[in-house]
């Protein structure tokens, strides 16, 4: 294991949280689409990844549709009449690409999700079809759920004496 310091070089993370679980999981399954220049080349991969209350699928049925938005600038197309004229139709293969689910691997990093049930904001079968889609790979996946806490609790859950970042920051010393 290479050091720098008291970093492990080995064991470099990734963690985000809503639209920022869905940059850390794109990073962590499509690490090899390289877009920027790496004349080192560097591996991209993350080593781990921790995704609270991720949008991971871009699909109709799933997704959080301001982040599907912000990012390829698509609504389906039942929803276009609300949207102003300089907006895209529906591109299916870019909302292929960014729904994480369907590019997960053997090689994708081992992962720590957590979300609530009640989340209004994300729906929680992202998360619960990122854990299928890893264990269908072997990757190694921990979960850890509230039953309430909605969105956007981060490492604090009001509702819960239970924290998230406990059970983590044990299942980041185990890696």
């Amino acid at each position: 294991m290479q050091q720098k310091g008291s970093i492990s070089t080995e064991k470099i993370g990734v963690l985000g949280s809503s639209a920022g679980g869905h940059l850390a999981s794109t990073l962590g399954t499509h690490y090899e689409d390289i877009v920027i220049e790496n004349p080192h080349n560097m591996s991209l991969r993350p080593d781990f990844m921790i995704l609270n209350y991720p949008v991971i699928s871009f699909a109709d049925s799933l997704t959080h549709y301001g982040s599907r938005f912000n990012l390829i600038g698509t609504l389906p197309n039942d929803k276009l009449h609300e949207a102003n004229s300089d907006q895209l139709p529906v591109d299916r293969d870019l909302i292929s690409y960014y729904s994480n689910e369907l590019h997960v691997n053997d090689r994708t990093p081992p992962t720590f999700i957590t979300h609530a049930y009640d989340d209004d904001g994300v729906k929680v079968q992202n998360s619960i079809l990122f854990i299928a889609a890893l264990q269908q790979h072997g990757v190694p996946v921990t979960s850890f759920f509230y039953a309430n806490g909605g969105h956007g609790y981060g490492m604090d859950n009001p509702t819960s004496d239970i924290e998230w970042i406990d059970s983590c920051i044990k299942w980041i010393k185990s890696l």
